[in-house]
């Protein structure tokens, strides 16, 4: 595209860095198109179609253009030529309504007439069996021959000669043959073309044309279920073009399975799985040379970087009798397609060379031939080497694949062990002597081609280098000294053999060593934790063994001076309700299940007190008997996230849990009133069971995700993780955010596996299972996460804007525990940490006419200001005689609420 034209646009520097970014080519073609520079329009139409498939809208804008500038006859030709170039990209039943009707136009040229039927005949192949498009074409071609029928018709009340009869039967068995093979397809709408020729026909229709279209009409209703889902559902429609062609294929009409095909690829052109699908159709079946290798060409132009579709390029050439230039032509363009990872240039390398190994007779001892492939296995050592290399910092062969194909011709085919030797060498010297299936695959080529000699000096470097199998190299040459060697051979090669497995051993040893002593280090550093965390626990428990003393030593005095029957202040001021004096057991719940104590005397009972009691006492039971019963984490799992209105735990997880083993015992989990508190513990008879259970994980159970974990003691284990995906980058997985929270599995896979195969899906949701809007993809490999993070990035799905990126979730951050709190936290004292690392209750219980904030400290001597602290008053200016209390240095009693109650 010349420069004058891309700097006046604009877009000089985007073509200029990659020719083949396609939206900049459609722009220019449209801004073009608007200033109406026809000249450079067609240029830039010619370049950007020597690149790509155009569409069918770029295709049918260029050729009305052309239309319309069209002055004489060689014009005609030209714009005939275009129409050829256009067919060929896609089968679009409009270009090819629009090449019929522009021949139309030139049909009194000499043989206009018979041009005309014959791009009539070749659109009825192409798109004939269009269901929805193709009547377009039959009715054209048969309103064309009606017309052709009156020009051939004497006038009115005049006898027609001989000849003039003749051309008019001719005439009208063609339209009665264009209707019949109309009536035999099975297309949209064609109970009117039935009854037209009812109509049309003098004699009716025949028997047999009525037959064929009762079977057409069958056919239409197999398959109008599918096109009735084409129409329904948005484009691409992927999934619904992969259901008919299934259907297509099992029906085995390869005519119907290729326009299906067609009419799938013209809105999934990018498709690489498509392509593939669609060619090995074509190769295995049909085995027509045109079609097929117009579908590869095809292919490969429209998904490039798709190195499988080159790959069956080449071999379809060739077995198609392509000759060798079009055949280095074709790898030559897929040298310069692009590919997205290394390992594909070693593939399309190793088809090229098997191709040009097949052209050698190797009966002669030289052939032009033979040096084309010596110097094409040459260039691609080279071309790995230099191009690939500084591309992917690979080369993408690290086993040497290509020398060592190379080695083995020229030791099978042309004897010339010495050029094999020495290409094993560079194999060695690449960093692959350290590996025994190398050693042992040169030690069988010299087995084979060589001699003795080359094979005990192979072996003995073998066993010198050998890192990874060394035991299995030193017994081959053990074995191969039995064979062959003399005595003197012998020695050495044990002398050889058991110098390397003694230093093998010392190897292992301090290996073992090191192992060890880190393992101890590990294990100090548990205990340490564990030491310290029970040691943290027992403080908490004296702490609040203390409370409770300072606690039961108030309300005692408090009682002493007020009477038996009075709240305590602290009671009034928390909200509490007394409920009676019936004595009660409340449950208090433990990690491994539930026990009693007595609650305080409680004069009322609130309603379902007793109903509450009695599931209570009913649980106590359950758990008592399950407690005679030995228990055994390694056994058990720990199932949690249940609804708290679960009826009958015991009895559902029992049914849920039966398939994985059999279920010893259930152990759910009460809170002090009985209420199920959404976890338990089930425990089977065989720890085989286990995983089983796990694979329950995330099952749904009245609405809600199962969470089922290992049940594993976390004093023992602290180091002990549940979560079971992975926390680092994982660069064959995608993250997509910004998804409608209506959006299922099905949906997502139907978009992702436009892209490559999708292996797994997880949408994440929240503890009730309610989504969030978020999914991790799973790909087969790194390249197709990267092609999907590329093409799905910024797409709307139900008017949602997508984000995808590679899956590399961010570091936990630990909370900080010493982080300022609210502001009404601020001016409460420190509270207690509860299980979950929060205060025992989320909701001040002092009332907020006790608050007073102290004068700030006056500024210290460095420059820094102390911490201002909350003070608690009796509503006074606080003095030497005020009940002033720092919250921070000291915690109240109900005593000292008594006595600022009193005051008040």
């Amino acid at each position: 595209i010349d420069v004058l034209m891309l700097n006046e646009f604009n877009m000089l520097p985007d073509l200029s860095i990659n020719v083949f970014d396609y939206n900049c080519h459609v722009d220019l073609i449209k801004l073009l198109r608007q200033e109406g520079k026809l000249h450079r329009l067609r240029k830039a139409r010619q370049k950007m179609s020597e690149l790509f498939p155009l569409t069918e809208e770029i295709w049918l804008d260029w050729l009305k253009d052309e239309i319309r500038v069209t002055e004489d006859e060689s014009d005609r030709e030209k714009v005939y030529e275009l129409f050829e170039r256009a067919v060929k990209d896609y089968v679009c039943p409009e270009i090819w309504l629009e090449y019929v009707q522009y021949s139309i136009g030139g049909m009194g040229a000499q043989g206009g007439i018979e041009r005309v039927r014959s791009i009539f005949e070749r659109a009825l192949t192409a798109v004939g069996l269009h269901m929805t498009k193709g009547a377009t074409i039959w009715e054209a071609y048969r309103e064309f021959e009606i017309v052709i029928l009156s020009t051939v018709q004497p006038p009115s009340g005049s006898v027609p000669s001989q000849e003039q009869q003749e051309l008019l039967n001719a005439q009208l068995e063609r339209i009665h043959t264009l209707f019949r093979r109309q009536l035999a397809v099975p297309l949209m709408d064609m109970e009117g073309t039935y009854a037209e020729y009812s109509d049309w026909a003098d004699d009716g229709v025949p028997e047999m044309v009525t037959r064929q279209y009762r079977r057409a009409l069958q056919q239409l209703e197999k398959c109008k279920p599918f096109e009735e889902a084409l129409l329904v559902s948005e484009t691409p429609k992927l999934a619904e073009y992969q259901a008919y062609i299934d259907f297509e294929m099992k029906e085995g009409d390869p005519a119907r399975v290729q326009i299906i095909f067609e009419r799938a690829l013209a809105e999934n052109c990018l498709v690489p799985d498509l392509w593939i699908k669609y060619t090995t159709y074509l190769d295995r079946q049909l085995k027509i040379k045109d079609l097929v290798l117009s579908a590869y060409e095809r292919a490969v132009r429209n998904c490039p970087w798709t190195m499988g579709l080159w790959k069956s390029y080449l071999l379809a050439l060739e077995r198609h009798e392509a000759d060798h230039q079009t055949m280095t032509d074709v790898f030559e363009k897929a040298l310069n397609a692009g590919f997205i990872q290394a390992t594909d240039y070693v593939e399309i390398w190793q088809s090229y060379l098997d191709y040009l190994r097949r052209r050698v007779d190797f009966s002669k001892e030289w052939s032009r031939e033979l040096d084309e492939l010596r110097a094409a296995f040459a260039r691609s050592l080279d071309y790995l080497k230099q191009d690939v290399e500084e591309r992917f910092s690979e080369s993408g062969d690290l086993s040497c694949t290509i020398m060592q194909i190379w080695a083995r011709i020229e030791a099978l085919h042309c004897k010339n062990m010495q050029k094999a030797r020495e290409l094993w060498d560079s194999i060695m010297t690449k960093g692959n002597a350290k590996h025994a299936n190398m050693w042992l695959e040169y030690y069988n080529l010299e087995r084979s081609y060589g001699d003795a000699s080359h094979c005990r000096k192979a072996l003995h470097r073998a066993v010198q280098c050998t890192s990874d199998y060394p035991e299995h190299v030193c017994d081959v040459l053990l074995n191969f000294e039995r064979v062959e060697g003399s005595l003197e051979d012998w020695d050495a090669a044990v002398q050889k053999t058991e110098t390397k497995i003694n230093r093998v051993n010392e190897q292992r040893a301090r290996v073992a060593e090191k192992e060890a002593l880190q393992a101890r280090q590990e294990e100090e550093k548990a205990e340490h934790r564990r030491k310290a965390k029970a040691d943290k626990k027992g403080q908490k428990k004296s702490q609040k063994a203390n409370r409770t003393g300072d606690k039961r030593k108030a309300e005692d005095e408090y009682e002493e001076e007020w009477g038996e029957d009075a709240e305590l202040p602290s009671k009034r001021l928390r909200g509490e309700e007394d409920f009676g004096s019936t004595a009660t057991e409340e449950l208090m719940e433990t990690e491994s299940g539930l026990f009693g104590r007595r609650a305080p005397p409680r004069k009322t009972e609130p309603p379902g007190f007793r109903k509450n009691q009695q599931r209570s006492s009913e649980a106590l039971r359950q758990l008592q008997d399950a407690s005679k019963e030995p228990r055994k984490d390694e056994n058990s799992v720990f199932v949690s996230n249940l609804a708290f209105n679960l009826d009958d735990p015991d009895g559902k997880l029992r049914t849920l849990f039966q398939g994985c083993g059999t279920v010893q015992q259930v152990r759910p989990v009460f809170s002090m009133k009985g209420v199920f508190r959404g976890y338990c513990y089930v425990q089977f008879e065989d720890r085989l069971a286990v995983p089983e259970a796990l694979k329950l994980d995330r099952q749904e159970v009245d609405g809600r995700p199962m969470y089922v974990s290992p049940c594993v003691d976390k004093n023992k284990n602290p180091d002990f993780k549940v979560f079971k995906y992975k926390t680092a980058m994982e660069k064959h997985k995608i993250f997509i955010s910004g998804l409608p929270y209506t959006c299922t599995k099905e949906t997502l896979e139907d978009l992702c596996k436009q892209h490559g195969t999708v292996k797994a899906i997880r949408l994440v949701t929240n503890r009730s299972g309610k989504p969030k809007g978020l999914a991790y993809v799973e790909y087969e490999n790194e390249a197709q996460a990267s092609q999907a993070v590329v093409k799905l990035d910024g797409t709307m799905l139900e008017n949602f804007t997508l984000s995808v990126a590679i899956s590399n979730p961010p570091g936990r951050k630990m909370e900080d525990k010493g982080a300022p709190s609210r502001l009404l936290g601020a001016a409460m004292p420190r509270q207690p940490q509860g299980a979950r690392g929060k205060g025992r209750t989320q909701i001040s219980l002092l009332p907020r006419s006790l608050y007073r904030q102290s004068t700030p400290d006056a500024k210290a001597e460095n420059g820094t200001v102390s911490a201002p602290h909350t003070t608690v008053t009796d509503g006074v200016h606080g003095g030497p005689g005020s009940a002033s209390l720092d919250t921070q240095s000291k915690s109240l009693s109900n005593e000292d609420f008594a006595r600022m109650l009193l005051k008040k």
